[in-house]
């Protein structure tokens, strides 16, 4: 059995439901996850808002609104009016349901149980609208299995325990809800990272999925942004370290979470896409190849501290005094480059820039970089694997790099250029590496 995940974009038209309809049917007896459609969440999100500052008025206003796509929807979708007032009977039952938490209390719980909605209008419309195609699904709602351990992780244990028994029923096609669950305390919580393709990754795990299918509106992960670089090529295979360090370093259509589960039960992840499904989009698993380079990936907005100071030398301590600061104002730090008398690291999250600066001159001169970009080169670069290095730096000879990172994984090789830079490094990585 496979696990088949598709996201809110997947299901966010009534012809692409049905797109994924045929996909799944054909596919044979797999197990389904399926996102909320696109722009559903967000909106639950508003209505979340307008709840905690008690304005019901544009509460409602925001659910008839989402009602109104559901409804519409629904009249496109279905062939039959006994599905249509079926499945509209239900949608408006969901949406009563939300109109009169604005008249109780709203809080923590209430919040939960609101986010929920979107993954479980999806599925019961895919649910009803395979069944008019005369298909045999059984809807497995992942409230009944997914549970999160007193720490707030998935409890694979749990899982496993509670989800194979239902998987022994008779049934053309399995389907299930991503990103929701409960917590250790039963009540209705969500998976937060990764979402529905960490459920995707997490439920194979459990049942030892054959293969565990990401379905998305992209050919896969490219070696380069086709926006940005010319004559780019879908990556066939990655590595899930390689995959990892992608997904952190601008690939978006896989969370670095997902991968975890996938990786230590050793099932393969496959990437592909539903505008294109005869593609064979990107395999993950723990298979290398060695000596191979295979994509290069860009993440914007970075900025990079620089503090000097002739205390660090020889000092015991002094990088601890640093990171605490970091710590203090949670942000994370991207990458790190340290000399004698200086330490220079990269940041992505500016929020508390200039509190983390002010706190910095303490133990130091402190300077700023900001609009610069972090370029990483991902590939087998074990340090043993000669000359991987130099054809990469050759690559960058005219472009002007502030940071160079290397050694920290045997997978990248890392350098934060300015952004006005970017597109001109990004091409002369691709002609060198990939020509």
């Amino acid at each position: 059995m496979k696990i088949m995940k598709f996201g809110g974009t997947s299901v966010g038209s009534a012809s692409r439901i049905q797109a994924v309809a045929r996909l799944v049917t054909e596919a044979g007896c797999n197990l389904v996850v399926l996102s909320a459609m696109s722009g559903t969440t967000n909106t639950l999100e508003e209505i979340v808002a307008y709840l905690y500052n008690r304005n019901a008025d544009g509460a409602k206003d925001t659910i008839s609104r989402l009602e109104a796509k559901y409804q519409k929807t629904i009249q496109e979708l279905f062939s039959t009016e006994e599905a249509r007032q079926q499945c509209g009977a239900h949608i408006q039952s969901v949406f009563d349901g939300l109109r009169a938490l604005t008249r109780e209390l709203f809080g923590p719980v209430q919040e939960k149980m609101v986010l929920a909605q979107g993954e479980l209008l999806s599925t019961k419309m895919m649910e009803l609208y395979l069944k008019e195609q005369g298909v045999n699904v059984l809807l497995l709602p992942a409230l009944d299995f997914m549970r999160l351990d007193l720490q707030g992780e998935p409890n694979q244990d749990y899982i496993r325990e509670h989800l194979l028994p239902l998987l022994s029923a008779k049934a053309d096609v399995f389907l299930t809800q991503g990103y929701i669950c409960r917590n250790a305390h039963n009540e209705v919580d969500n998976l937060q990272r990764g979402g529905s393709d960490y459920t995707a990754s997490l439920v194979g795990a459990a049942i030892g999925a054959e293969e565990i299918q990401i379905w998305t509106d992209i050919d896969g992960m490219h070696n380069n942004d086709p926006r940005v670089v010319k004559d780019t090529r879908a990556v066939r295979h990655l590595h899930f370290d390689e995959a990892a360090e992608l997904a952190y370093f601008g690939a978006k259509i896989l969370h670095p979470t997902c991968i975890q589960p996938a990786k230590y039960a050793n099932i393969p992840v496959r990437l592909l896409n539903t505008m294109e499904p005869s593609a064979p989009g990107t395999l993950i698993d723990n298979r290398p190849d060695p000596g191979t380079i295979k994509a290069v990936a860009a993440k914007d907005n970075i900025a990079v501290i620089k503090i000097k100071s002739s205390r660090m030398l020889l000092a015991h301590g002094f990088l601890r005094k640093v990171f605490e600061i970091f710590e203090s104002f949670r942000t994370s730090i991207d990458m790190i480059c340290t000399s004698e008398v200086g330490v220079s690291m990269s940041i992505d999250d500016t929020r508390f820039l200039n509190e983390i600066v002010h706190h910095l001159k303490k133990y130091g001169t402190v300077t700023v970089d900001l609009d610069m970009c972090l370029i990483c080169v991902v590939g087998d670069m074990d340090w043993e694997n000669v000359g991987f290095e130099s054809n990469v730096l050759a690559a960058m000879k005219e472009i002007p790099v502030r940071m160079v990172g290397y050694g920290g994984s045997n997978y990248n090789i890392s350098f934060i250029v300015k952004e006005e830079d970017k597109k001109r490094a990004l091409q002369a990585l691709s002609n060198q590496l990939f020509a």
